[in-house]
C-alpha cells in the first residue's frame, strides 16, 4: 500500500473531499506508474482519479462501526511518534 494513503474511516470529524481526492490521486499515480502524466494520458488519469474518488466515498458511507471514532490529533501523535522511533529522530 502506498504510504500516503491514509486510514479515512472512523475519524471525528469526517474525511473530507478534499482527503478523499488526494487518496484516489495518490492511488492512481502510485497504479499508473506516474506522478505527472503525460498530456496524452491526462484525460485518462482525470477519470481514473473521479471514479476512485466516487467508489471511495461510497465505501466510507456505507462503513459502519461500533468502534468510537478516533481522534486525528491523537492519531497523529502517534505517528510522528513511530516515525521517531523508526527513523531515530
Amino acid at each position: 500500500m502506498c504510504r500516503n494513503i491514509r486510514v479515512l474511516h472512523n475519524f471525528e470529524p469526517p474525511a473530507t473531499s478534499d482527503e478523499v481526492q488526494a487518496a484516489a490521486l495518490q492511488y492512481v499515480r502510485k497504479v499508473g506508474g506516474a506522478a505527472k502524466p503525460s498530456a496524452a494520458n491526462q484525460a485518462a488519469y482525470d477519470r481514473a482519479v473521479a471514479a476512485v474518488a466516487a467508489a471511495t466515498q461510497e465505501l466510507l458511507d456505507a462503513l459502519v462501526t461500533t468502534a468510537p471514532p478516533k481522534d486525528r490529533e491523537v492519531e497523529a501523535e502517534k505517528a510522528r511518534a513511530r516515525s521517531a522511533e523508526r527513523y531515530g529522530r
